[in-house]
């Protein structure tokens, strides 16, 4: 009988963020999770990724890095088959976005 090993898209949802809070907008001390910048991640049945995310401006420094960098960091996780990151502008980024931790270390609160 061979065992199917599933894991739930819940913790492999957590080990996607985990790998996000390692990567940080040059121009900013904080991880592109605590930015706002990733505005949502989606995992299917086949352990495929989408990630939509944005970044500070549209003509930000690392538009052409950033996106590459957030895919093959997310790829190297174990069970993930593929990764997809899809750039938006729709909403454009504000500070809005930020967590209060990242609005905490730039001293905007």
């Amino acid at each position: 009988m061979s065992e199917e090993i599933t894991i739930d898209t819940q913790e492999l949802g957590e080990k996607i963020v985990k790998v996000l809070k390692t990567i940080y907008d040059p121009e900013i001390p904080v991880d592109i999770y605590e930015l706002g910048l990733i505005y949502d991640v989606f995992v299917n049945e086949e352990n495929e990724v989408k990630i939509l995310m944005t970044l500070t401006s549209p003509n930000c420094p690392v538009a052409e890095t950033l996106p590459v960098e957030v895919e093959e960091k997310v790829k190297s996780i174990d069970m993930i088959k593929d990764v997809e990151v899809e750039i938006t502008f729709d909403p454009p980024w504000t500070q809005e976005l930020m967590s209060e931790e990242a609005k905490l270390e730039l001293g905007l609160l």
